[in-house]
């Protein structure tokens, strides 16, 4: 059952679905708006526009957002800066246990 269709996605996967899946629905918004709904009401059009207009700064926060364990967003690519970055890291989580 668990074949190729049913594999678990990965987090960047997951958010670039979700991010894309809020940007179409920003297009449709605006394409449905201005080429059916002003037919009948142009209110509803500019209505439409501005739930789209509003939608692009939350698919960036959440095509952004980091997902619990992810390391991607701290690494800088020079390794002693690294190695100082997760000692850093080390002492907090043993703080937090201990605390």
């Amino acid at each position: 059952m668990d074949g190729p269709a049913h594999r678990r996605l990965t987090p960047p996967q997951r958010r670039r679905r979700r991010y894309f899946a809020l940007m179409g629905g920003c297009l449709a918004l605006f394409v449905l708006a201005w080429s059916v709904v002003r037919l009948w009401s142009v209110p509803a059009a500019v209505a439409m526009c501005v739930v789209a207009m509003v939608i692009p700064p939350f698919a960036a926060m959440i095509g952004n957002r980091r997902e619990p364990g992810e390391r991607w967003w701290d690494e800088s690519g020079d390794p002693e800066s690294d190695r100082w970055w997760r000692e850093l890291d080390d002492r907090d989580d043993e703080e937090r246990r201990r605390g």
